[in-house]
């Protein structure tokens, strides 16, 4: 069995957008490889301004905590290299990828990581789900949690605990061998109906595939 690495990562910021001069105020990541988390990174980051009351109440996060932390280009420089090349996947992923990219940017910097939305998939592979929110989904498949949220490290291993899930449902329903980024990147640009139907004709040309190369 193997499972393409992939890197699930958060951000909590000072706003909704880069594009109002919003920024980072921490980063968390794990690093997957075949259905187990293998390493983290967490920091804090400094924006430059302060931050309003409420991203503190949301986040717990406080303008003295950022105050002594590292600026946004330092941290953002440690986590480029941190990812590498690796493919990325995050929770409502469109948010922090506005980030991420501006951030990049900031520091001369550009991804060229494929990313998968995780909001996305689990609408297709988790469809009885009463919501598909980060929090309702721990709880919908029983997930592991302090009861922690809105900390970029928390949300990070919760959503890579959702990856895994993913990925479990995929071998465990459809017999795949080999559970590749592009087919979860795939499933969430196709119509949720139409899901089962692709993933058994993908299995089916992969059964196919490892029979010919086994074949004498």
């Amino acid at each position: 069995m193997f499972n393409t690495p992939v890197v699930v990562f958060d951000f909590e910021t000072t706003g909704m957008s880069p594009t109002y001069g919003d920024r980072p105020i921490e980063v968390g990541a794990v690093r997957i490889e075949n259905e187990r988390i293998v390493d983290r990174f967490q920091e804090l980051m400094n924006p430059g301004f302060r931050i309003n009351g409420f991203i503190e109440s949301l986040t717990g996060i406080s303008n003295r905590l950022v105050a002594q932390a590292p600026p946004c280009e330092t941290v953002m420089a440690r986590f480029a290299d941190w990812i590498g090349d690796a493919p990325l996947a995050a929770h409502n992923a469109g948010f922090d990828r506005k980030f991420l990219d501006a951030e990049l940017a900031l520091i001369g910097r550009s991804r060229e990581n494929p990313m998968a939305c995780t909001v996305l998939a689990a609408r297709r592979l988790f469809p009885e789900s009463p919501n598909h929110k980060l929090a309702t989904l721990v709880g919908h498949l029983g997930i592991c949690t302090d009861g922690t949220f809105h900390r970029a490290l928390a949300d990070a291993e919760m959503t890579g605990q959702l990856w895994i899930a993913m990925t479990d449902l995929l071998r465990e329903r459809y017999g795949l061998d080999e559970i590749p980024f592009t087919l979860i990147q795939e499933l969430t640009r196709i119509a949720r109906a139409k899901v089962d139907r692709y993933v058994r004709a993908y299995a089916d040309r992969q059964a196919s595939s490892l029979a010919s190369t086994n074949t004498p």
